[in-house]
């Protein structure tokens, strides 16, 4: 396992910038990063691959913009789509665009916000970056939340699966793209924290 240590921001802010952003970042990327960040640096993980996998996916689920976002169409011809038991639909947002009435549900409870009843919540950072971690990893709940994979499955002492780590979010959806995204943040990561 990779040892965790604090992150020069400015050092991995000036790397991520040059090698995922074409040179540029606004001010509400570097935000929404700064919170998964504390959020990484809070929970004291220590595996800067998992965190790569994790930007790398907040990086695509949030059309780059590195922010929690809505779902495109809000949902529209998809059968999460409609409203739930609560009145409320059920689309993607978040960081990594959680949706179906369960998952909410589940997600309140195991992060302590009601974003059954109030699923505009999952829109707000510190929020979106307790979902992503509990579906990414084996936290409150002990699995992955979103498919029941985590990234333990995907990183261990002898294994380094970018591609499949996907899976933990969306099957193999642009597994590649994303696995190549997550290498690089991996690298920004890693480089800051020497």
């Amino acid at each position: 396992m990779l040892p965790q240590s604090m992150i020069n921001r400015t050092n991995f802010f000036t790397a991520v910038r040059n090698t995922l952003f074409a040179g540029t970042l606004n001010q509400q990327q570097v935000n929404g990063m700064n919170v998964i960040l504390d959020a990484w640096e809070a929970e004291k993980y220590t595996d800067l691959r998992k965190l790569g996998a994790a930007l790398g996916n907040t990086k695509w689920e949030t059309a780059h913009t590195m922010w929690p976002i809505e779902e495109y169409g809000h949902g529209a011809g998809q059968p999460y789509g409609i409203p739930g038991t609560t009145g409320k639909i059920y689309f993607g947002r978040g960081f990594a665009q959680l949706t179906w009435e369960r998952n909410y549900k589940l997600m309140a409870k195991l992060i302590g916000v009601d974003i059954w009843h109030s699923p505009e919540k999952a829109l707000e950072p510190p929020v979106a970056a307790a979902i992503l971690f509990e579906g990414c990893f084996n936290a409150a709940s002990g699995v992955g939340d979103f498919t029941g994979k985590s990234f333990d499955d995907y990183f261990t002492p002898t294994l380094t699966d970018w591609t499949n780590s996907r899976r933990v979010i969306n099957g193999t959806d642009h597994a590649s793209e994303i696995g190549a995204l997550s290498a690089q943040f991996f690298q920004c990561a890693y480089g800051a924290s020497q």
